[in-house]
């Protein structure tokens, strides 16, 4: 991914552009097009993003996500559309908009040759905060990223989580009106990754926004407020998860009996009840059936108390984002698209 767009926050002062100018969305994008040669790496994204929320952005590795930030960081130009961040326009008001975003990729920016505390301190001093003003905030954010142990250490120690959080943090001495996270998981451990879902959503709750671009599906869910879907430079879903998933299709009821000899006479009676075919599994015992009424699995339950027939288990299960993005794109999220995509903003980012 881009190697250049690592974190980025404007050394201009937060008041010297208003978020003002549109209260309600903190981007609006409209047919972003970029071309790296015959390549098209984003092909007419539209992206609305309300302010005070997270928004995710999904898509395999060359589907256009990097580069589709990099122009709403002012970082690449578009070829054609508009994009606004809180009513600025990227390419017209490129100051204004780096006055009020905040920008952190895959990869940290940080010198190899400070601490940790020293890199912050510099970060902060680049913005135009005091020797004593920037000390403190260093102090502040090492403590809220677990870093207090580690900084005075040479950077050489660090593992590859401790960059993560480190580069996070600098991005956050000035914290943004919005912040653009570019896959800011991607090789964490689980408990970095709950820790950092932690800081996005701190984030969220003292005001800011975030746009938040992951290949981990099950990140989108527990953070994003709504998804875009994208592939092949194009956005093809939006939406809440929940509405992503009830777009492929119904929830599924699983039936298993106690006694297995039940099996049959149960999926003929959720049939009855459901109105839908039902599926037997006889090596499990187990019965599966669409569930497009919710509330009728208890009509079901008291079909079988009339019945007499005692239930082992019984699951209500939702589609996965996995399944929606394996529906809507044609392929698991996992696969690469054209991976040329992004390494060509990688190289114009250079």
């Amino acid at each position: 991914m881009v190697s250049g767009m690592n974190t980025y926050s404007s050394t201009l002062p937060r008041s010297s552009a208003s978020t003002g100018r549109d209260s309600d969305l903190a981007i609006d994008a409209r047919g972003l097009v970029k071309h790296f040669g015959s390549t098209k790496a984003v092909n007419g994204v539209d992206l609305a993003v309300p302010a005070g929320t997270v928004y995710g952005v999904l898509g395999p590795n060359g589907a256009g996500k990097t580069t589709t930030v990099s122009m709403l960081a002012t970082l690449l130009k578009p070829d054609a559309g508009y994009g606004r961040i809180f009513g600025y326009d990227v390419v017209e008001d490129p100051v204004a908009v780096r006055s009020l975003i905040g920008v952190t990729g895959q990869y940290a920016s940080v010198d190899e040759d400070l601490t940790a505390a020293q890199n912050l301190t510099l970060f902060a001093r680049l913005l135009g905060k005091s020797k004593a003003q920037a000390r403190s905030r260093a102090e502040e954010l090492l403590a809220d990223f677990s870093l207090e142990e580690a900084a005075n250490r040479p950077l050489s120690d660090f593992s590859g989580g401790m960059r993560r959080r480190l580069d996070l943090a600098a991005s956050l001495i000035d914290t943004p009106p919005l912040l653009f996270l570019d896959e800011p998981t991607t090789g964490l451990d689980p408990r970095t990754r709950a820790q950092m879902w932690e800081t996005i959503r701190k984030l969220v709750a003292q005001g800011s926004t975030v746009l938040l671009t992951t290949q981990y599906l099950d990140e989108a869910d527990q953070l994003a407020d709504r998804i875009a879907v994208i592939d092949r430079g194009l956005v093809i879903a939006d939406g809440t998860a929940d509405e992503l998933k009830q777009s492929i299709g119904s929830s599924t009821l699983m039936l298993t009996p106690a006694d297995r000899d039940d099996a049959a006479h149960v999926a003929r009676l959720a049939e009855r009840v459901l109105g839908e075919s039902a599926t037997l599994s006889p090596e499990a015992g187990r019965i599966t059936v669409s569930l497009h009424h919710p509330d009728r699995v208890p009509d079901v339950l008291l079909a079988l108390r009339d019945e007499q027939i005692e239930i082992d288990e019984i699951t209500v299960s939702k589609p996965t984002l996995d399944e929606v993005f394996l529906t809507i794109t044609g392929h698991s999220e996992s696969d690469e698209s054209d991976p040329r995509t992004e390494t060509d903003a990688e190289e114009a980012l250079r």
